[in-house]
């Protein structure tokens, strides 16, 4: 009991702050549009929501009504037995869900007093304790004497100030009604000020005299709302794990895709060797001889005394080839005009063979280079024919 009426000042500063800001109106206007979507037996049986009725005092009657509606519901006598007067009042709420129904007892104007207040704007977390000191400013009793309530009305105020309101009635006032109630078994969730049809929403009912309510409803929402955090943690701990592993398979991918990039690097860098190679390979044959050209030049230029027994080209175009000859030493001669091969001179000393009684000879020359055609002048007339006429 301590901690919480420790812990109401810090609870009520959070209502205020709450009934303060957008958001009650905002999930009010969101909860009609939503119900509003609904068949009209479902917004009836989940509706729900506080069901305020008051309860009046006229003369010795009783009176029952809904809030903001000024037919009875249901009225009797207060010198009924307290069985019958319970049932005329169950009569009147049929229909109402009992974890809805709020019951408050609706006291005249003229037995209420009020006052207004501009207080400094400081003051609206601790109004109670405010209307306890201008208890002695605003009335003529002290604050024991009274049960009392301060509110926030909302009115225009001046900058850093706050319009509040005073209601308080006397204790000798309200605690016969409450008693009476009390003997008739009959629980009040406030103590409240009749204003046309409706209520101001105060409440002078003394806080230890508040009726405790059994809430399944609420016990079966918390489920409900924890069972939806459970719900949503779950979501989105599937929804981690799918991007998780969406995220491998992309990785695993990348993967795969570099290593056949890699692949196709290592190709394309040995097409690029390969057709190199190939087109060195061609350039060199087109700008050397071959080695039949070789052989076809030497063929026609040695005298037909002379015949080779070997011959030779190597990668860098030198030519060597050795033969026999009955005269070497001319040779020299006979191949300084090839237009094939260049530079033809003997390698070592010319020996005779005793079997043949000819010359052995060893020669190297170089390949000479093909020179390409130039291109015609553009413009130039070709070339007139012998049998044409100037």
């Amino acid at each position: 009991m301590s901690m919480t009426s420790s812990l109401r000042p810090q609870l009520e500063q959070v209502r205020r702050a709450w009934r303060a800001s957008p958001l009650p109106r905002f999930f009010a206007w969101w909860g009609a549009e939503l119900g509003a979507l609904l068949p009209a037996g479902l917004r009836a049986r989940f509706g729900g929501g506080a069901a305020w009725h008051l309860l009046e005092r006229v003369d010795a009657d009783w009176r029952l009504r809904r809030d903001g509606s000024s037919e009875a519901l249901a009225q009797w006598s207060d010198e009924l037995d307290a069985s019958t007067q319970q049932a005329a009042l169950a009569d009147g709420l049929r229909g109402v869900d009992r974890e809805d129904l709020r019951l408050a007892l609706c006291l005249p104007a003229a037995q209420v007093l009020r006052r207004p207040l501009l207080l400094p704007a400081a003051a609206r977390d601790t109004l109670r304790q405010v209307g306890a000191f201008e208890m002695d400013r605003q009335t003529p009793f002290r604050p024991e004497q009274v049960r009392y309530d301060i509110r926030e009305t909302g009115a225009p105020a001046p900058a850093g100030r706050i319009a509040a309101e005073l209601v308080a009635v006397p204790r000798t006032t309200l605690d016969p009604l409450l008693g009476r109630l009390g003997q008739l078994g009959i629980a009040v969730d406030a103590v409240d000020l009749g204003v046309g049809a409706g209520r101001s929403g105060v409440n002078l009912l003394p806080p230890e005299q508040a009726p405790r309510r059994a809430r399944p409803r609420q016990r079966l929402n918390l489920a409900l709302a924890a069972a939806i955090v459970v719900l949503l943690g779950l979501v989105l701990g599937e929804w981690l794990h799918n991007r998780r592993e969406a995220l491998d398979q992309m990785q695993a991918q990348v993967e795969t895709m570099r290593g056949e990039a890699q692949k196709v690097g290592a190709l394309r860098q040995q097409l690029q060797e390969t057709a190199g190679a190939a087109g060195f390979l061609a350039e060199r044959k087109k700008n050397t001889s071959s080695a039949l050209a070789v052989l076809q030049d030497l063929s026609q230029r040695l005298p037909l005394t002379a015949w080779l027994e070997r011959l030779s080209v190597d990668n860098t175009g030198q030519v060597g080839f050795q033969g026999q000859s009955p005269q070497a030493a001319r040779l020299v001669d006979a191949l300084k005009d090839s237009t094939v091969i260049s530079n033809p001179n003997f390698q070592g000393t010319i020996q005779a063979d005793p079997q043949t009684g000819k010359e052995r000879f060893y020669m190297v020359a170089q390949l000479r280079k093909k020179t390409p055609p130039k291109p015609a002048r553009a413009g130039a007339a070709p070339a007139a024919s012998s049998g044409d006429k100037p």
